[in-house]
């Protein structure tokens, strides 16, 4: 079972026009904002990463423009966010075991930034729908990969009522009015 004290939300790099080109770019945008305002709301730490910035373009305003309430984007290289000598600080910092992880392309960079942290011990719980590729086939194949190497699949609606546990308090009744 996840909690919000173990976990960190991991967004990768929902940049620029690719971001618009992926499957079902409006619902995946829709889902993202409802997790990082979850996120929030369980005053989860995210960690948010950018693929090369300069040259694909920053995030996606509407996902920026919620981020950066609570954080600044990491600019990385490598296709996987561990390579990220920043990204290793934070999660060592945190010191949280469970990565909650959404962004996109899954079969590339989603893919390899799961397989380098379960390599380094942590729990990733990959977010259905809020992961994407340009071609259904190959988000499909990214998520089946992280599934075989031992990821846990969950999804916004699932995770977020995970999290809070009980239907009662101030905190269930936000999370009612962003689910709906």
């Amino acid at each position: 079972m996840i909690n919000a004290e173990q976990s960190v939300l991991m967004i990768v790099d929902v940049q620029g026009k690719l971001a618009q080109v992926m499957q079902q770019s409006s619902m995946l945008h829709q889902k993202l904002t409802v997790l990082i305002q979850g996120a929030q709301l369980f005053d989860i730490p995210i960690i948010w990463l950018e693929q090369l910035p300069d040259k694909l373009d920053h995030t996606s305003e509407e996902l920026a423009q919620i981020l950066s309430k609570t954080t600044q984007p990491i600019a990385k290289q490598h296709f996987s966010g561990w390579h990220c000598d920043e990204v290793k600080q934070q999660l060592n910092t945190l010191n949280r075991r469970n990565v909650i992880l959404a962004g996109i392309e899954t079969h590339v960079c989603v893919y390899q930034t799961c397989q380098d942290l379960q390599a380094n011990n942590f729990q990733v719980h990959v977010v259905n729908d809020a992961v994407s590729s340009r071609e259904l086939e190959n988000k499909t194949l990214g998520v089946q990969m992280m599934l075989n190497d031992g990821a846990k699949l969950t999804n916004v609606e699932s995770l977020l009522f995970e999290l809070q546990h009980v239907a009662q308090g101030e905190r269930f009744k936000a999370l009612l009015k962003l689910i709906k």
